[in-house]
């Protein structure tokens, strides 16, 4: 037996959440870069080691799908929850640690954030993009 085609949102209800979700994912993103950018410059203990450095270290990841995210693409985006699941582990271990345990859980609750709306900016965006094709407008309801 064939499978029924999805039957794909309109395009009212799509448009205005992939807006907010690429609004939502950038200002997530961005959070996160100034997270860490305060916390290595202003809290962390580096026992002698250059905070500039260390924090040159931890953003080369986010620098290489900034563009993508800025600029809006979906690929972009995807490629980011790949990437973003680095900072999710990095966050976790550092809560277990007492002395980082707040930045731990806040690396973690942004990571998260940004993960759940990109993932769904690119998942709407898809949408959006089949709808505005012409995709799934000639969807009978007959059997």
């Amino acid at each position: 037996m064939a499978k029924k085609p999805k039957v794909l949102p309109s395009i009212a209800w799509l448009a205005p959440r992939v807006k907010l979700m690429r609004v939502l994912s950038r200002v997530c993103f961005l959070g996160l870069i100034g997270l860490l950018c305060v916390y290595y410059l202003v809290f962390a203990n580096l026992h002698g080691a250059r905070p500039w450095v260390i924090l040159l270290i931890e953003l080369v990841p986010l620098m290489i799908v900034l563009p993508g995210m800025l600029l809006g693409s979906t690929r972009g985006h995807s490629f980011t929850c790949y990437v973003i699941n680095l900072y999710l582990i990095k966050g976790a271990l550092a809560a277990f640690d007492p002395n980082r345990q707040l930045f731990g859980l806040l690396e973690m609750t942004v990571s998260v954030a940004v993960f759940i709306s990109a993932m769904l900016y690119v998942r709407w965006r898809y949408q959006l993009d089949r709808r505005l094709s012409g995709e799934g407008s000639q969807v009978s309801d007959s059997p």
